[in-house]
């Protein structure tokens, strides 16, 4: 939990814009706590990324292709509840509209929520192919996504569609944790009553399995190699949670069984591909797709702290990477 202190190394002093932009308050200074600037193992987590993303800047350059948005675990391009009386519920929320706002073409796949790696690879090749319409691609993913277009690129190597880069968000390279916890201590016989139970509703099993270390470490990264000509970018996060909060339980599992700093659902470890970019300091699973409860930012200012991240902010950002890195 990141909380207000006197600044130290760690912490980063940027200019902000004097601009208000309805989709950020006003901007803010943070730095971690002293637990954990005082922790050793932030020597092996990359860039520290802190406030960096408390506020949007005024100028973001737009790169020169599409990107396309891949959604994570039991993810959607958007959900309509209610048909088309109310507006729908978006796996991106703010994210899509605030690029497209900026003059950049994106794309939003939906594939199975979850199913395998292997079927959500086939369905997203099938998206972008028929979206993107033979333009090249930039691919962000969060979470599971990440896999998926791994695997895509990699396994299936579709002729119909150009990607020029990806950039994975939190995603599970190396496997998490928790997922292997959750089938130890289920047991065989209940995860086959629980698989039963999702079939009767539709619902698809084969990622679950295929979300632990054992599976992507001893199977799937070997058979999965990066493809030469591909930029291949990647962040991780860190969250020190409250006891409220529902990360609380599974960051706790996972810190215990790896040993390292985590989301909630990805350690930092996992989540380390390719380039990368850095590690966001404060930051859960869910506020990484601008899922952030507001009811805990206000009793987080009620306690004197200030919002340290701004998901819309943090894509607009890559976006920024990708078009000074030519993309």
């Amino acid at each position: 939990m990141i909380r207000p202190c006197v600044r130290a190394t760690l912490c980063r002093s940027q200019p902000r814009s004097t601009h208000a932009s309805p989709l950020v308050s006003i901007p803010r200074t943070f730095c971690a706590s002293r637990r954990l600037r005082e922790d050793p193992r932030l020597q092996n987590i990359g860039r520290v990324i802190e406030d960096e993303y408390a506020v949007m800047r005024d100028n973001y350059e737009t790169p020169k292709h599409t990107i396309i948005l891949a959604h994570g675990l039991l993810g959607f391009d958007e959900l309509r509840l209610a048909g088309q009386f109310l507006p729908g519920i978006q796996y991106w929320r703010g994210i899509t509209d605030a690029l497209a706002h900026k003059g950049i073409e994106v794309i939003v796949a939906a594939v199975p929520p979850s199913g395998s790696i292997e079927a959500r690879a086939a369905k997203l090749a099938e998206s972008i192919a028929e979206k993107a319409k033979g333009k090249d691609v930039n691919i962000i993913a969060h979470s599971m996504g990440g896999l998926d277009a791994r695997y895509m690129i990699s396994r299936l190597q579709p002729t119909n569609l150009s990607v020029l880069s990806l950039t994975t968000i939190a995603t599970p390279h190396r496997g998490s944790a928790f997922a292997d916890y959750m089938f130890d201590s289920i047991g065989p016989h209940q995860i086959r009553r629980l698989y039963k139970v999702m079939d009767y509703f539709g619902l698809e099993t084969g990622a679950f399995s295929q979300l632990t270390r054992r599976y992507m470490q001893g199977e799937f990264n070997d058979k999965t190699p990066n493809v030469r000509g591909i930029r291949y970018y990647s962040y991780g996060a860190s969250l020190e949670p409250s006891f409220w909060s529902v990360f609380a339980a599974s960051h706790a599992i996972i810190k215990n069984m790896e040993g390292g700093l985590n989301d909630g659902l990805v350690s930092v470890h996992s989540s380390r591909w390719g380039d990368y970019k850095g590690t966001l300091i404060g930051v859960s699973h869910l506020d990484l797709i601008n899922w952030t409860n507001r009811l805990k930012w206000f009793f987080w200012e009620l306690t004197g702290s200030k919002r340290n991240f701004n998901a819309i902010a943090f894509y607009l950002d890559i976006a920024d990477m990708l078009a000074k890195e030519g993309l």
